[in-house]
C-alpha cells in the first residue's frame, strides 16, 4: 500500500471515530463498530506474529548456541505453559483457572519484581538529577514527591482528602495537559496527512 493511501486510510477512520463521538446516529455507530473490530483483529494478529517471531528467534538462539541459553530456554517455557493452559481440550481460555494461577503465580510476581526494581531505579535517577544543574530536574522531582503524597494508601478523613485530591490533580491539571497534547498532536497529524495527500513537499513552502 503506497504511503498516500494509507495516509488517506487513517485520516478517513479518524474523522469516522471522531464523528461517531459526535453524533448519535446508529448507522454510523455500527460503521465504527466494525472500524474498531478490524484494528482490535489486526492488533491481535500483529502480537501473535511478534510473539511467534520471538519464539523463533530464541529457538534460533538455543540451536545455535549463542546469546543466554537459560533465558531462551525460561522465555520459550512460559509461552509453552501459557499456551498449554489455555488451548488445551476443555480449557475456558483465559478464565481457566490454570491461566488464572499461572498469572497469579508468576506473571504477578514478575511483574511487582520488575516495578520494584524500577522504584529503586528511578530513585536513583531522581538524586541524579537534583545533581546536576537546572530547574527542570527539580519540578519534575517535585511534582513525583507531590504525586506520590496524594496516592499514599490512608485511611480516615485525611485518606479521603487526599484520595479526592488526587482525583482533582488527574482531573483537571494534569488532563489538560494531556488533552492540549492530543489536540496539538491531532492538528499536526491532520496538517501533515494534508500536505502528504496534496503531494506538498517542505521545498514547495
Amino acid at each position: 500500500m503506497r504511503r498516500p493511501t494509507l495516509t488517506a486510510l487513517v485520516v478517513i477512520v479518524g474523522i469516522l471515530l471522531l464523528a461517531d463521538m459526535l453524533v448519535v446516529n446508529p448507522a454510523l455507530d455500527g460503521l465504527a463498530g466494525i472500524v474498531i473490530d478490524a484494528a482490535i483483529l489486526v492488533a491481535a494478529g500483529a502480537a501473535l506474529a511478534a510473539v511467534g517471531s520471538l519464539a523463533v528467534r530464541r529457538a534460533g538462539d538455543l540451536w545455535r548456541r549463542r546469546g543466554d541459553p537459560i533465558g531462551a530456554t525460561l522465555v520459550l517455557l512460559g509461552m509453552g505453559a501459557v499456551l498449554i493452559a489455555g488451548l488445551r481440550p476443555g480449557s475456558q481460555g483465559t478464565t481457566d483457572p490454570a491461566v488464572a494461577w499461572l498469572v497469579a503465580a508468576l506473571l504477578v510476581p514478575i511483574g511487582a519484581t520488575l516495578f520494584g526494581l524500577l522504584f529503586v531505579t528511578t530513585l536513583a535517577a531522581a538524586r541524579r538529577s537534583l545533581a546536576s544543574p537546572g530547574r527542570d530536574a527539580t519540578v519534575l522531582v517535585a511534582a513525583a514527591l507531590v504525586t506520590l503524597v496524594l496516592l499514599l494508601p490512608l485511611a480516615g478523613a485525611g485518606g479521603s482528602w487526599l484520595a479526592q485530591a488526587a482525583q482533582w490533580t488527574r482531573d483537571v491539571p494534569i488532563g489538560a495537559v494531556f488533552r492540549g497534547l492530543l489536540i496539538g498532536v491531532a492538528i499536526l497529524t491532520a496538517v501533515f496527512a494534508a500536505r502528504t495527500l496534496l503531494g506538498i513537499g517542505s521545498a514547495d513552502d
